[in-house]
Formats: C-alpha cells, structure tokens, sequence
C-alpha cells in the first residue's frame, strides 16, 4: 500500500472531531475524556482507510471491516455503564463514544462535511439542550436514598411527604428500624434539581444522622 497525502488530512479531521467532543466530556470529568476519545476517533478513520485500501488494492470487503469497528466500539461502550445503589450512570458517555466512532469512520471515508456537521450538533446536544432539560425539569434520573434518623412515625412521614411535596414518584420504600434508629429506603424518580433540592433539605435536618444517595 501507497501512503496518500490526503490520509493524513483524513487523520487530522478525525483527531479535531474527536478532540472536540473529548473536550466536552474531559471538563465534566466523565470517564471517557479527551484523549480515549480522540484514540478511537483515530483508530476508527484508520480502520476506515485500511479497509477502502484492502477492498481496493486485493478485493476484500470493507463494509465486514467497518461492522467489526461498531462491535469493537459496543463492547467500550458497555464498559462505562455502571449501576450503583439503585443508579445507571455513564449512559450518555457510551452513546458518545460511539458517536465519535462514527465521526471517524466518517473522517476516514473523506465524508469531511458530514463529520464536522455531525460533531457540531454533538456539542449542541451535549451542552445547551442539557441546560434546557435542567429548566424545563424534564430530564429524570432515579436515585435510592438511604437515610438514617430517630425511630418516629411522624419523622418517617415527614421524609415521605419532602419527596411528594416535590412532585417526586417514590417507586420503592423500604422501613428498617436499628435499635433506637431507623433505616429509610427511598427509590425516587424526578428532575435533578429537585434532587438536589431534597439532598439540601435532608442534610440541613438535624434529627437526620446519615444520608446516602
């Protein structure tokens, strides 16, 4: 195989799309950040070029290697997801890993407009429609709450109605009572802020001892 001068404009598409995206993601210090990003936005636009070269030069078939490139990227991808104490974490940074897989192969195919078009649209909707869902509190994450206080029944009816007061849809509870304590358990669907509302609010109770979420 001949190196080509274009190959190396195709690289460096792919290294900006990537860095771009890697940015976002490295200041809210996700997991996958800048420089994994711009690793598979690469690797993803060289397994491009290679397979358009081996279809081209000994006819094999580079749609089979740029499949092999999605499943590779599903395998990352699932890598992320976590689910701790009641919590799925790490969706979106899957799904963005992904994504700057494609802008690779995009890259890599010489699809140069495609790629910048799409990596901007990428930004937008993971900067300023974040902003919009926090506003308009459509974006729901559920959370288990674990909250440890004196042994009342008006105290375990004064932390459930804090959640439905706020609108929030307690999915599961759970009583436990330890000694001269008890043990709340709360699975609670409802917007962030509000979340982040009823954290304020149980921290600042000061018949509450422990609080985990």
């Amino acid at each position: 195989m001949i190196f080509q001068p274009e190959d190396l404009i195709k690289i460096g598409v792919a290294v900006l799309v990537g860095g771009i995206i890697g940015a976002e993601r490295e200041r809210h210090k996700k997991a996958v950040g800048l420089r994994t990003l711009i690793l598979i936005s690469v690797g993803s636009a060289l397994f491009t070029i290679l397979s358009i070269r081996i279809g081209i030069n000994i006819g094999g078939e580079p749609p089979r290697i740029a499949a092999s490139i999605v499943s590779g990227i599903g395998f990352l991808g699932a890598g992320v997801i976590l689910e701790e104490r009641g919590k799925i974490t790490g969706l979106t940074t899957a799904a963005t890993t992904w994504l700057v897989a494609a802008l690779g192969m995009a890259s890599g195919a010489g699809e140069y407009w495609l790629a910048g078009i799409t990596a901007v649209l990428a930004i937008l909707v993971l900067m300023p429609l974040t902003r919009i869902e926090e506003y308009l509190e459509i974006s729901n994450e559920q959370r288990t709450y674990e909250i440890t206080t004196e042994a009342s029944w008006e105290k375990y009816k004064e932390i459930r109605d804090l959640f439905r007061h706020n609108k929030m849809n307690i999915e599961r509870y759970k009583q436990e009572k330890k000694g001269k304590s008890m043990v709340l358990t709360f699975e609670v669907v409802g917007p962030m802020k509000k979340h982040d509302k009823i954290v304020q609010k149980l921290l600042s109770d000061k018949d509450i001892k422990e609080v985990w979420f």
